[in-house]
Parts: structure tokens; C-alpha cells; sequence
């Protein structure tokens, strides 16, 4: 089984079902979504959604209701191909939590929400991990992750421009995963691959990352077999025991 661990909601729905089917993806983890980059046609359209961004991301909390509308939309319309991920416990009964995307250096923001992931049976945890994120957020990321090692904690996005530390922080703790999408260098997926074969998760992050060209970029630094198998789905069906 092939499993996208990192996706957010489209505008349309069906638009991320037919990219699904042309990178052979089984099923995606979805998360809620505010801004809409797919909608927009040019760049004025484009830096519209992407103030949608910045105010969610400073806090601000309009969006959040009709965000949460289209994810249950999306996940009750197809689910067979979305295991559902929400930004926090409740009663929609998410899979999982995230994405959470605290401010820069205030990552210990997450803590309630890790001990009531472990109040749930220890749901998993999936938190940016490029910018705002800070190499400081990540080392915080990973002392809190050894404080709830029953709550795995996923680092997205490979850390950003942190990804070495990523790599090493989450290697040296085994409640961790990182996921691998929207790295611009190829050979940082190839030695999070090398270092974490079976904690590592392919992503796409779509519509900002590309089904598609996030499974040619694990394909193109792995061989066919077991690993590539574990990157590919297995390690985030075990994530999420689908």
C-alpha cells in the first residue's frame, strides 16, 4: 500500500483524488486547510491565499470552521482514501493530530495537545517542521517527544532548512518520524532514507508538493524492495494501523 502521510484539503476534492491516482497513491493523510494555493491562477492569486497563511499561522483564527467543514466533507466523501487528521482532539475522531505549526521558538505550545494524544491511546502528532519552525523548535520537539514516547511525534516537511538536525534528532529518538516532503535537495532524502528506513514517511504536502514528484524522489534514492516498501506506506501504516 502506498500512503501519501502528508496532504491538505483542494478545491476541488476530486482534483486531489485524480493526482492521487496518477502517483499510484492508495490513501493520503489529510489535514484541514485554510489557504487554498491550487485555487489561485496567477500571482496576485497566489500571494491572496498565502496571507490566508500568514494570519493562521499568526494566530488568527478565521477560516478555522469552514476549514474544518471541507476536511469532514472530504474525508466522509472518500474514505477510502483519506485517514483524516485533525488539528486537535475532538469528537470528529481523527486518525491523528496536525498539523500543528506552532509560532517560531514556541514549540512547547504543543504539550497539551501531546498529553491528550496520550490520553487517546497515544494518536500520532504531526507538527510543521519548515519555516516558522526553528532548529530550536525542533530540539524542543524532540525533548517533548522523549517526555510522551507512547505519542509518536512526525516532523514534517524533513525540518526545512534543518533537515540534518532533523535527521539526527529524530534518529536518536525512537518515538519520532520524519517525513520527507518538499526537500530541495535529493540527497537529504537519501540519507534521512539511510538513517531512518523504517521511521521515515513519504509525503508530498500537496497542493504546495506534488505526489507525483515526491514518490519519484523516494523511488529515485531507494531500490525496489523492502525499504523503499516501508517509506512508501508500510512505515505510515503502522503509524496509523491501517
Amino acid at each position: 500500500m502506498i500512503i501519501d502521510a502528508h496532504s491538505h484539503v483542494h478545491d476541488p476534492v476530486a482534483d486531489h483524488i485524480a493526482l492521487l491516482d496518477e502517483a499510484g497513491v492508495d490513501k493520503a493523510i489529510l489535514f484541514p486547510s485554510r489557504p487554498h494555493p491550487e485555487r489561485a491562477r496567477d500571482l496576485a492569486g497566489l500571494k491572496g491565499e498565502m496571507a490566508v497563511l500568514e494570519r493562521a499561522l499568526s494566530g488568527r483564527g478565521e477560516g478555522y470552521t469552514e476549514a474544518i467543514e471541507e476536511w469532514e466533507a472530504a474525508c466522509a466523501a472518500y474514505p477510502d482514501r483519506f485517514i483524516g487528521f485533525a488539528p486537535m482532539v475532538g469528537g470528529t475522531s481523527p486518525r491523528g493530530i496536525g498539523e500543528l505549526t506552532p509560532p517560531p521558538d514556541q514549540a512547547g505550545n504543543i504539550e497539551p495537545t501531546l498529553r491528550a494524544a496520550a490520553d487517546h491511546g497515544g494518536l500520532p502528532v504531526v507538527v510543521h517542521g519548515a519555516a516558522p519552525t526553528t532548529r530550536k523548535d525542533l530540539r524542543t520537539l524532540t525533548e517533548l517527544a522523549r517526555r510522551y514516547p507512547r505519542v509518536p511525534v512526525v516532523v514534517s516537511q524533513l525540518g526545512g532548512l534543518h533537515w540534518m538536525d532533523a535527521i539526527e534528532l529524530v534518529r536518536d529518538t525512537p518515538s519520532m518520524y520524519l517525513e520527507l516532503s518538499t526537500s530541495s535537495i535529493v540527497f537529504a532524502v537519501r540519507l534521512a532514507v539511510a538513517e531512518l528506513p523504517e521511521r521515515a514517511l513519504f509525503g508530498s504536502d500537496a497542493p504546495y508538493g506534488d505526489p507525483v514528484l515526491a514518490r519519484a524522489t523516494v523511488e529515485r534514492v531507494t531500490s525496489p524492495g523492502e525499504v523503499r516498501d516501508l517509506v512508501l506506506g508500510g512505515n505510515a501504516a503502522r503509524l496509523v494501523g491501517a
